[in-house]
């Protein structure tokens, strides 16, 4: 598989090869010097931190896969250590009466202990089922250790639940070691220790869960703005890529629509000239093969900026060419008149356009001009009106004595060219009215009007 750079990461075993320590290593023996193998990349030790969290993902995708056996399994673990704890004598080394019956702590011991079952679907309800039996172990002198499980309830409460509920939580849990205090006084210890030891504890299980959750929110927030982050880009994606083809539709649309029209009015001259003038369908013929090569130049110039075949940079670079410009406005002429349609021309004032502008220009002369061609019928004739301002300004009339009647294919609603003729106007604001002249007079007017450039 060829291996891949990242932009702004440096990867020096991409670019030379695989790593091969050049430094000499001295063996102790003769003191010749040896290179040092290099280490296969698949037996590289693993960092410690990579490996840990491998397991932390699988552990919870395990969870988030097997919720309730993953519950059962925790519980019955500390279940079971509850009950090595009641059966043995390690509750007797730190209980106050070491006579409570073995059975009230088996009983005691199983309160307390499979109500964790339920630490996170309702850990409130499972600290309230753990209430009695603390409070009786407490009363009793017995002291289970497995009362410490109602800290993990806390730490649940802290995590899962609004903060508002630890302050009774709190309640719960230090109510024990009060019944504690109050019945045994200070056998095991002053009160202040005992129940200032359990508030510690408390705290510490409450500031435990809270971290957790407040980590939880974060990590939660920073993926929900990821996503939101792809989606907005892949929605800049889709917006660039349509207003991309939109571009290209209006290129190919004026570059293959005034071409074909140019050499379908040729071909349709050619053909009536063959029979008469047989000189003049040869220069007909001559005129089609220039202009659908220019067109094939041109179309093939758009389609090599959509080429993305070429990623190592090795091919040919792709033949670039220039938008059209006014300069250029007298081939275009020529072309036309060469079909067949009489254009007189009129300017008045000093081309001084950004480059931007002149393509619209020429682009809505050669859009009109290709309609003229198109739906003008025979006889018609063009006349083109073009006034440059200050700052920028032009003034645009292409006028056609074609048929008055509007057809349908001259109207906005159908094909791309007016579309496209006003999308190119309103980039500068400018405006563009096209129909038929009022009468009496007959054919077509295209208007557009460019104002002056705005003040950076």
């Amino acid at each position: 598989m060829p291996a891949t750079v990242i932009p702004g990461y440096y990867a020096p075993h991409l670019i030379y090869g695989p790593r091969t320590d050049a430094r000499p290593a001295r063996t102790p023996d003769h003191g010749r010097m040896e290179p040092v193998k290099p280490v296969p990349e698949d037996r590289a030790a693993e960092p410690v931190t990579e490996y840990v969290q491998r397991v932390n993902r699988r552990i919870r995708a395990f969870d988030h896969r097997h919720p309730l056996l993953w519950d059962l399994t925790l519980t019955g673990f500390w279940v079971l250590a509850a009950l090595v704890d009641g059966t043995g004598d390690g509750w007797r080394s730190v209980a106050h009466d070491p006579g409570v019956p073995v059975g009230l702590v088996l009983v005691l011991s199983l309160a307390l202990s499979v109500p964790v079952v339920w630490r996170r679907s309702h850990p409130r309800g499972a600290l309230l089922l753990t209430l009695p039996a603390a409070l009786v172990s407490a009363w009793s002198g017995a002291a289970l250790q497995a009362a410490l499980l109602q800290l993990l309830l806390v730490h649940h409460i802290a995590l899962r639940l609004p903060l508002r509920n630890l302050w009774w939580a709190v309640a719960v849990v230090a109510a024990p070691t009060c019944v504690s205090v109050a019945r045994y006084g200070d056998s095991a210890g002053s009160w202040n220790q005992q129940l200032g030891s359990q508030l510690v504890a408390i705290g510490v299980a409450a500031l435990i869960g809270i971290t957790v959750r407040t980590r939880r929110g974060y990590t939660e927030a920073l993926e929900d703005r990821a996503r939101r982050l792809e989606t907005e880009r892949d929605q800049q994606v889709r917006l660039a890529a349509a207003a991309e083809r939109a571009r290209i539709a209006r290129e190919m649309h004026d570059i293959i629509g005034h071409n074909l029209s140019v050499i379908t009015g040729l071909a349709d001259g050619g053909r009536y000239a063959a029979a008469k003038s047989p000189d003049r369908a040869a220069q007909a013929l001559d005129a089609i093969g220039t202009t659908s090569r220019q067109a094939l130049g041109e179309l093939r110039r758009l389609l090599d900026v959509l080429r993305d075949d070429d990623q190592d940079g090795t091919g040919p670079e792709p033949e670039l060419a220039p938008q059209p410009a006014l300069t250029d406005l007298d081939r275009l002429l020529d072309g036309v008149r060469r079909a067949g349609l009489p254009v007189r021309t009129t300017v008045k004032g000093e081309p001084a356009l950004p480059e931007g502008r002149q393509l619209t220009l020429y682009r809505v002369i050669q859009e009109a001009l290709t309609n003229t061609l198109k739906h003008a019928g025979p006889d018609a004739t063009a006349h083109i009106e073009l006034s440059y301002g200050s700052g920028g300004a032009a003034t645009l009339t292409v006028t056609d004595t074609g048929r008055t009647a509007p057809l349908p294919s001259r109207t906005p609603s159908g094909g791309r060219g007016l579309p496209g003729m006003r999308e190119r106007t309103s980039l500068y604001g400018g405006t563009l009215e096209a129909g038929p002249r009022p009468a009496p007079e007959q054919g077509w007017r295209v208007h557009l009007h460019l104002p002056e450039e705005s003040p950076q």
